[in-house]
């Protein structure tokens, strides 16, 4: 098995920033680059990271990020700096420590509107893109779904509560995880401090990213941003029971690039988590097909 490594860099404005890696760095195999959601860590890549290092016979490099505020990379103490084009920068500072120049982005919610702005501006970084249940259009029952979670609650004493509080925003959407996915997933979203107490992964001040956003006032779509990905190879994944990203929305996307690759993911719902073997061997495949595409 391959280890992690952390590698760590400073952003322009002075906070330590961190990406966790993992197989050959000198491989002949297409590196990729991971982009997580909102409130997300690179620990949620671990499984198809490892399954991506590991693979017999194309064994690839795999860099996932924590954006600032997130994961083991500095808060900002202004949050008025948790913006795409903050953490796009904070993305391309950490590929260039990691030795990255040309890459398969796989993104997450946020991850892929971050993914779409760096194929706007640094098209020559991208060899491919994969898109985890986002899209130029983002549904606002979704979006006020995450805005709703992002508000301030009770952080739990225990694990179990934890795993109890997950069930509770993401069981409806997530009916087939078993107990240990959701304790996976409970120390994935907190951690312990010095003394013991679970804390979040993320920066709370990242709630204020939605004060903006209400049913009156949704984000504007960003199918221009979406065509600029037209020369790109491209994976759309959607989760069945997805509450952002509509079928509608994919469905433009495959009119607009009837070259897009399309996976659904069964019984889940926003974010698919890409641990279940069918999603892996498809971003598998896809990477290769990135390969051959050079």
């Amino acid at each position: 098995m391959s280890p992690f490594q952390d590698i760590f860099t400073t952003s322009a404005d002075g906070l330590r920033l961190r990406a966790r890696a993992i197989g050959p760095a000198d491989g002949v195999a297409l590196p990729v680059l991971c982009l997580p959601g909102l409130t997300r860590t690179a620990e949620d890549f671990d499984i198809v990271a490892r399954a991506l290092a590991d693979d017999s016979q194309n064994p690839r490099r795999v860099v996932a990020i924590d954006y600032r505020g997130r994961g083991r990379s500095d808060f900002d103490p202004n949050p008025t700096n948790y913006s795409v084009p903050n953490e796009t920068t904070d993305v391309l500072a950490l590929a260039n420590a990691a030795g990255i120049t040309r890459a398969i982005l796989l993104g997450t919610s946020r991850g892929g509107l971050i993914s779409m702005v760096i194929a706007a501006t640094r098209p020559e970084l991208l060899a491919g893109i994969i898109l985890n249940d986002i899209g130029p259009e983002l549904d606002i029952t979704g979006l006020m779904k995450i805005k709703g979670y992002l508000a301030p609650r009770m952080t739990p004493q225990t694990w179990s509560e934890a795993v109890a509080g997950l069930q509770r925003l993401f069981g409806s959407v997530f009916p087939a995880l078993t107990e240990a996915d959701w304790m996976a997933w409970a120390h994935r979203a907190f951690r312990q401090d010095a003394d013991g107490r679970l804390i979040r992964t993320y920066d709370l001040a990242l709630g204020h990213t939605f004060d903006s956003i209400s049913p009156e006032t949704p984000p504007p779509p960003l199918w221009e941003l979406f065509d600029q990905m037209a020369k790109v190879p491209l994976l759309s994944i959607r989760g069945e029971l997805s509450d952002l990203l509509a079928r509608d929305c994919v469905a433009e996307m495959k009119r607009r690039r009837p070259d897009m690759e399309t996976c659904d993911v069964p019984l889940q719902g926003h974010a698919p988590l890409l641990a279940d073997a069918t999603t892996i061997e498809r971003i598998k495949a896809f990477c290769r097909r990135c390969d051959g595409a050079r």
